[in-house]
């Protein structure tokens, strides 16, 4: 089956300007031409979008498709599979609001992965970390002050990933691996939602990153680092670290290191803004300290991203939707041209750069001959307000490897 996207305003993804009057001609799940077409293919379904912008379907690098707004009575409460449906609601949301692939920072297992790509739920393409590694006492230490734990014993799905020191880190990496992760992520600091520490607060020491690194590469895969103080910023990137999450409370040295290698930052303006609204929708889901953070790192994690993306820094798109509502990603956009981006190139961030990020830049990312046909239809010019891309109904088809997965046009 060959398909042609028609009349469409093309957005490649690569940061070229847009092509008017322009197609996308799909053949077996792959873009096999994609701007001006002089002649359509014999036999081709055509599908006229009559002006609309077709762009590459857009990639979250940081969600967490089990998580939720939920207290902590209620994550106490819900069986592991409600957990499940409840994810596949998640991940249906994402893909409607126009993301056809993410990477999923921790939570999710690898079962969850097979059952999209089976077809079984309805989902964007993922990469998975499975677990976030944390020290004892540190951002993923669900410990209570009664002595249970949040989070823990989930099932054989889910590692261990509580360790301290190194040859704790080591083997809790290979097991880590061993349950399917496609990334490494680990604490490098404190964090917002943590009942018990600080975003300022260093976590893991430089040699415990530089194991988890080293592991992961034995794998041919890397870390992915939560990372908000600035020591732990720089903990991280020294030990080798790829990408930084959040990156609250970045410095010119830190900004340094990771132009010189070529780090990224995924900077989640979504998250902290997201917790704030989640305490005045929901008070009680929110503790009072973690309220307080938020608002802290605020201003921080904006002032942060400008002075990376001045300076050069790759920024990949990421929201850590879970902390915020699935299905809300796009607002990142917004959020990256208020605070200093062009409107292409917080879409390039979206795709191109998100998919480099994510390693899969090889197949999708980008709308070129022989590349995946993961891409939307927008009822709208992007560039001309980025805020569309929020509309979901402003999203009128989402295609992954040329299958329509939502139609908003025939319905």
């Amino acid at each position: 089956m060959t398909t042609v996207i028609t009349g469409a305003t093309l957005i490649d993804g690569t940061g070229a300007d847009p092509v008017a009057g322009a197609g996308v001609v799909i053949e077996d799940g792959r873009i096999a031409a994609a701007g001006r077409i002089d002649a359509l293919p014999d036999g081709a379904e055509v599908i006229d979008v009559g002006g609309a912008t077709v762009m590459p379907g857009m990639i979250d690098s940081h969600v967490h498709l089990y998580g939720s707004r939920k207290t902590m009575q209620q994550r106490a409460l819900t069986p592991p599979t409600l957990n499940a449906f409840e994810a596949a609601g998640n991940a249906r949301e994402t893909l409607e609001a126009g993301f056809t692939t993410v990477r999923d920072a921790g939570g999710t297992p690898v079962g969850f992965k097979l059952a999209a790509e089976r077809g079984l739920i309805a989902a964007p393409r993922m990469r998975l970390a499975i677990v976030a590694l944390s020290q004892t006492g540190g951002h993923g230490d669900g410990a209570m002050p009664s002595g249970g734990r949040l989070g823990g014993d989930r099932g054989p799905e889910w590692p261990e990933h509580i360790c301290d020191g190194p040859d704790e880190v080591r083997k809790t990496v290979r097991t880590v691996l061993r349950a399917g992760a496609d990334f490494i992520k680990l604490h490098a600091t404190g964090g917002v939602l943590s009942p018990s520490d600080e975003p300022g607060s260093p976590q893991f020491t430089q040699e415990e990153i530089a194991i988890m690194v080293y592991e992961a590469r034995m794998h041919g895969k890397t870390c992915m680092s939560h990372a908000q103080a600035t020591e732990g910023i720089k903990n991280a990137l020294r030990a080798g670290v790829e990408s930084i999450e959040h990156g609250f409370y970045l410095d010119d040295e830190a900004i340094a290191i990771m132009k010189e290698q070529g780090s990224f930052l995924v900077p989640t303006l979504h998250a902290p803004r997201s917790v704030v609204l989640n305490a005045e929708a929901s008070p009680e889901s929110v503790l009072p300290q973690s309220l307080r953070k938020a608002h802290e790192v605020i201003e921080a994690n904006a002032r942060s991203f400008r002075a990376a993306h001045e300076a050069g820094v790759k920024v990949a798109m990421g929201t850590d939707c879970g902390v915020g509502t699935h299905g809300t990603n796009a607002w990142e956009l917004e959020l990256m041209v208020e605070h200093g981006m062009t409107p292409m190139e917080a879409i390039v961030a979206t795709t191109k750069t998100a998919a480099e990020c994510v390693h899969i830049d090889a197949d999708v990312g980008t709308l070129e001959p022989g590349k995946i046909a993961d891409l939307i239809v927008v009822d709208g010019d992007p560039l001309a307000d980025v805020t569309v891309l929020q509309q979901r109904e402003r999203i009128s088809l989402v295609m992954q490897g040329g299958v329509t997965a939502v139609d908003r046009v025939t319905g």
